[in-house]
């Protein structure tokens, strides 16, 4: 019998995935005018024609566009991301999570790009990006996350992100190349695992290539299994209301659309299936004592108290292991920028504000 462990990583994965090199297209002329001094005057409306019509400052529901919104190439592919807000201000990026995409930060974006200049894109292999068959790791997504600050945003940076995404942003932040950008980082309920100092080494035993190929052909088939399963609208709204135990009534029809649709595209099954199979498997490539030791900037827990899958212990761990930080509670589960978010708006933007201020007054 081949017994295969569900991580709270893959457990996100459950949530249904959302499956629908470097310039960024479809951006056009907006979002700044100049006044007859020639200083920037801030235009409340996004430079990419799909929310061109729309007014942040006078919505706060950002408007999910089932085409995408605007269109970065990354390494071949397309990757759908966003940007709103004045660009003279500070730089925020929004890092989803699994079975996410960019449109799961619908409440943040528009409050926030009040006062920073958001970005947000859906992660290769997810949402309205492309699915392309290869291999998919936490590598990936940071060197997604760094291009996309380096080549694109391309002036100092707050990341934030939601669950494996903020993982992602913490891999980001804690990077090399990334470090000149990062003002700050914001973890909100992120995924990751700590180390565990009685955990023994063990040395693996050859393996029996008849017996790995029956166990995987096993998995293979429990994991399509499970994405059938998951994919449907029904299921999906049955695990959001899990992981929103304190505002279930955030999670509307559009929200659970925006989550299926992708999944209808050829090639998500077997990403689906590469995804949960990488992320399943024996060791992390780099754990989050590792990263939280190569952080230099400030870092914000904004963290949902009540999360069935990632209990406020890890929230613990990770102000024991980096003192430079500090921490909002909220009263939400899994995915708090969107259950309760105004809170999360304001804790965000007191800290990209103290941010600001320290840098001016240095």
């Amino acid at each position: 019998m081949v017994k295969i462990t569900l991580t709270p990583v893959v457990a996100c994965l459950l949530l249904a995935v959302r499956f629908h090199g470097c310039e960024a297209l479809g951006s056009s002329t907006g979002g700044v005018l100049k006044n007859e001094g020639g200083s920037s005057v801030g235009v409340p409306f996004s430079r990419l024609p799909s929310l061109q019509d729309f007014d942040y400052r006078a919505n706060d529901r950002m408007p999910w566009v089932a085409e995408g919104y605007g269109v970065w190439k990354w390494k071949g592919h397309d990757i759908n991301y966003l940007e709103m807000g004045d660009p003279s201000k500070p730089a925020l990026l929004l890092i989803h999570g699994f079975g996410a995409s960019s449109y799961h930060f619908r409440y943040n974006i528009p409050n926030l790009a009040r006062d920073f200049h958001v970005y947000a894109f859906d992660k290769l292999g997810f949402g309205g990006s492309s699915k392309p068959i290869q291999d998919y790791s936490a590598e990936l997504w940071r060197d997604q996350a760094v291009d996309f600050i380096t080549q694109v945003i391309d002036k100092p940076t707050t990341i934030a992100g939601n669950s494996i995404g903020g993982f992602t942003a913490l891999y980001t932040a804690a990077s090399e190349e990334a470090k000149p950008f990062i003002n700050g980082c914001i973890l909100l309920n992120a995924a990751g695992k700590f180390k565990d100092p009685t955990e023994e080494i063990i040395i693996e035993e050859p393996k029996n290539e008849f017996v790995e190929s029956i166990m995987a052909a096993i998995q293979r088939a429990v994991i399509a299994v499970s994405f059938v399963v998951t994919k449907q609208p029904a299921r999906i709204e049955q695990v959001l209301r899990q992981v929103y135990p304190i505002n279930a009534n955030m999670v509307d029809q559009e929200l659970v659309d925006s989550i299926q649709l992708p999944s209808q595209d050829p090639n998500a099954a077997e990403v689906f299936y590469r995804v949960i199979k990488k992320n399943s498997s024996g060791r992390p490539s780099v754990y989050m004592d590792d990263l939280l030791q190569q952080l230099e900037c400030p870092l914000l827990l904004c963290w949902g108290e009540e999360d069935p899958w990632i209990r406020p212990a890890a929230a613990d761990k990770i102000q024991t292991l980096y003192t430079n930080s500090q921490r909002v509670s909220i009263p939400a589960g899994h995915c708090p920028h969107d259950e309760s978010p105004d809170q999360v708006n304001s804790a965000i933007r007191n800290f990209i504000n103290e941010i600001d201020l320290k840098g001016r007054t240095k």
